[in-house]
């Protein structure tokens, strides 16, 4: 099985190529698309970090935009 990379927030924006307030608003908590759990888990505490699934965050951006793209006829 293939191990995943989990990133804290900046180390995980540089990696998907978008800036920390884009990945950190995409979360469901702020009416985005990534979901606790699955694309990110929060810390402990309010101030500890966001740690991020690189490949799940990937796909989940991949996902978005072609059903963007399909519903605009784009594709």
């Amino acid at each position: 099985m293939k191990s995943e990379l989990w990133l804290a927030t900046k180390p995980a924006s540089e990696a998907l190529a978008i800036s920390t307030d884009t990945l950190k608003r995409r979360r469901e908590v702020c009416d985005g698309f990534l979901e606790v759990g699955t694309h990110y888990v929060p810390g402990p505490t309010l101030n500890s970090p966001i740690t991020w699934c690189v490949e799940r965050c990937h796909q989940a951006f991949l996902q978005r935009g072609m059903q963007i793209r399909a519903r605009k006829g784009t594709g």
